[in-house]
């Protein structure tokens, strides 16, 4: 039996930095190289594989230390996998400062309770999104992707195609975009 303390640390967007919860792991006693990162992944996205190459190196009797349960999962029943599975190798889970533990009931509480929250706060994040999107959309300040070719490139495609001398895959590989965005440049401009 090992006694390492491996840490988890994640962040969900590609602008959000990890440093504070490297530096929090640290002082939690995990090791520099022993802290395993995902960067822009969501806690509710189960495939992180920062997260499954930390779980892969905890061994019976370690500590699996995350800095706060909300850095480990986002939803009620993914928490309580993660715990379960680690429980059952024999890994403890420390959650902060604190050591989650099965056996006690208020422990257990403790964690249904943060991972609740957790799960909670997603869902107002997804229903603030959805209304901010519709206020948006109402007030025509949200209109979907922006065309990949300008006005100017668009009537070019069309012109050269209507002259009949270039195929759709020549326009494509001449305006560096797909087949389908041709099709559809050609289908707003009525031509197609």
């Amino acid at each position: 039996m090992t006694n390492t303390r491996i840490g988890y640390a994640r962040c969900s967007t590609d602008k959000q930095d990890l440093a504070a919860q490297h530096a929090a792991l640290i002082a939690l006693g995990v090791e520099s190289d022993r802290i395993y990162t995902d960067h822009g992944l969501t806690g509710t996205n189960r495939s992180r594989p920062g997260l499954d190459q930390a779980l892969a190196a905890v061994r019976s009797g370690d500590t699996f230390v995350v800095p706060k349960l909300d850095r480990l999962a986002r939803s009620v029943p993914d928490a309580r996998n993660i715990a379960d599975s680690l429980v059952a190798r024999g890994v403890k889970l420390a959650l902060g400062a604190s050591m989650y533990d099965p056996a006690d009931p208020m422990g257990k509480m403790f964690f249904n309770i943060l991972a609740t929250f957790a799960e909670f706060e997603v869902d107002l994040i997804r229903m603030r999104t959805r209304e901010g999107m519709a206020i948006a959309r109402a007030a025509g300040k949200l209109r979907g992707k922006k065309p990949k070719l300008s006005d100017k490139q668009q009537m070019e495609l069309c012109r050269m195609h209507d002259a009949g001398k270039y195929s759709i895959s020549d326009l494509a590989e001449l305006f560096s975009i797909s087949r389908p965005t041709v099709y559809r440049t050609l289908t707003r401009a009525g031509v197609a």
